[in-house]
């Protein structure tokens, strides 16, 4: 059977794209999807500061969440307290929440707001690097 993976956040503009860039690379043999609340563009500083990290998400597209991959999920991960709060999950799945700020609310110069982009590409980094020690392929 094999391994997917979904993440969940409020826009996937910017938070869930983080993290399937990640997990596609430190995830190899695990189908990855991330999925929003809502489907928004694709945030431009976030596809910037992964390509600063060798990661390409450019071509990722925002999707809204679709209840049949949630369903055929074998890990389901939030990142926004709306996607925890707002997502009915379905019995018997295994469901993690890593609480990510979320970087478009940052203010201040754009050297600044770039910093926090960077910051939640760490911490989202951080996040994947610990499961992919987790779990065994």
């Amino acid at each position: 059977m094999a391994n997917n993976i979904y993440f969940l956040c409020s826009d996937n503009s910017c938070r869930g794209q983080m993290a399937e860039g990640f997990a596609k690379k430190y995830l190899p043999h695990w189908n990855v999807q991330s999925a929003g609340i809502r489907a928004k563009d694709m945030d431009a500083r976030a596809i910037a500061v992964m390509s600063e990290d060798n990661i390409d998400i450019s071509q990722q597209k925002s999707k809204k969440i679709n209840e049949t991959s949630l369903k055929k999920a074998t890990l389901v991960v939030t990142l926004s307290g709306e996607a925890r709060d707002k997502t009915t999950m379905p019995a018997n799945i295994r469901w993690l929440h890593w609480s990510i700020n979320d970087p478009s609310l940052a203010n201040g110069t754009e050297s600044e707001i770039m910093d926090s982009y960077r910051d939640v590409r760490d911490d989202i980094k951080q996040n994947i690097l610990e499961l992919a020690s987790q779990v065994q392929e």
